[in-house]
């Protein structure tokens, strides 16, 4: 009877969190971003979609410019601090949502690093901006890699934070079809989400991170969320498919690597069995390894933070971007 009741109190309780997160359309529409959205109209596959993105213009100019690239469980949203940081600075700061994610569109195409990386290559073109400093988090990082690798003439620096793909996640993740990894999608829960953060992104648990899992949970709410499921599947694939680690000694730009050393992301954790997570995902280690395959890199370390430095410790890492930008 006990044990009843306590499956009962943890239902309640488990249901009483859903009911807190408001329903989202896929495009986030009802949420709010620190500066005005524009879109870029684009056609992939047939299909007219449109990229969003901020274009945050300076009051005292330096002349530069600089793209943020989100991860893969955010958006544009989650970048206030930074674009006020770098803007302070002079900076012009562009933050696209990817294709695929934030407040873009949900294309059902072949998601690929160099697709995305060109379709960022074209945001740049339709502004008329000639060259920018890269700075990418989680699989941004990645993108931001492969941008750089692409068109060196057109990064001036890359800066990576917390970025996923520092190991190859084929050589120890088990593969899953792009319909199994669809069904596991379409089971998020509230609930899965922040236990996830919780035990994968953050040293501790602050009030405030509950909004980043409020938004990553509440397209479950709406009538298009298989939809949103599904893309959710094809970029957890390409992510998968498509490391760049391999190619970190081929870049030819300055590299600046923003290390949250508690980081125990996986990519495909959840496939793997408990003894195994706790083989991989240590950014106390793949920092260092990273760093060394780069020519010239700069490391910076932050032992105490995980995945996201720039909410988790914002001060200390911002004096640290500060201080290393180009």
């Amino acid at each position: 009877m006990r044990k009843l009741i306590l499956f009962f109190l943890l239902l309640a309780s488990s249901y009483a969190y859903a009911q807190q997160i408001q329903s989202l359309s896929i495009t986030l529409e009802n949420v709010e971003y620190p500066y005005p959205v524009k879109f870029l109209p684009l056609n992939i596959e047939g299909q007219d979609v449109r990229m969003a993105y901020m274009d945050i213009k300076p009051d005292n100019p330096n002349g530069k410019a600089l793209m943020l690239f989100h991860g893969k469980n955010f958006g544009g949203y989650y970048w206030t601090n930074v674009i006020k940081a770098l803007s302070a600075k002079g900076y012009r700061v562009l933050v696209p949502d990817q294709i695929g994610f934030g407040k873009s569109s949900k294309p059902f195409i072949n998601y690929s690093f160099h697709r995305l990386a060109a379709l960022n290559r074209q945001l740049l073109d339709s502004l008329g901006i000639q060259k920018a400093v890269l700075m990418g988090h989680s699989m941004g990082g990645m993108l931001a890699s492969r941008f750089a690798l692409l068109y060196p003439e057109r990064s001036a620096q890359l800066i990576l934070e917390n970025p996923i793909g520092l190991e190859d996640y084929r050589r120890f993740v088990p593969n899953a079809s792009p319909e199994a990894m669809y069904q596991a999608e379409l089971k998020t829960t509230p609930e899965s989400v922040k236990r996830y953060y919780q035990t994968s992104y953050f040293v501790k648990w602050k009030p405030e991170y509950d909004e980043l899992v409020r938004i990553a949970s509440g397209v479950n709410g709406s009538s298009e969320f298989p939809r949103y499921a599904k893309v959710s599947a094809l970029t957890a694939q390409m992510i998968y498919e498509q490391p760049v680690v391999y190619e970190f000694p081929l870049l030819k730009v300055p590299v600046l690597l923003l290390i949250g050393t508690q980081d125990k992301t996986i990519v495909g954790k959840a496939r793997l069995k408990p003894e195994d997570q706790a083989k991989y995902g240590l950014y106390n280690q793949l920092g260092k390894e990273t760093a060394a395959k780069i020519p010239g890199s700069v490391l910076i370390e932050f032992s105490n933070s995980g995945h996201i430095p720039h909410l988790e410790i914002p001060e200390e890492f911002l004096r640290a971007l500060g201080e290393n930008i180009k």
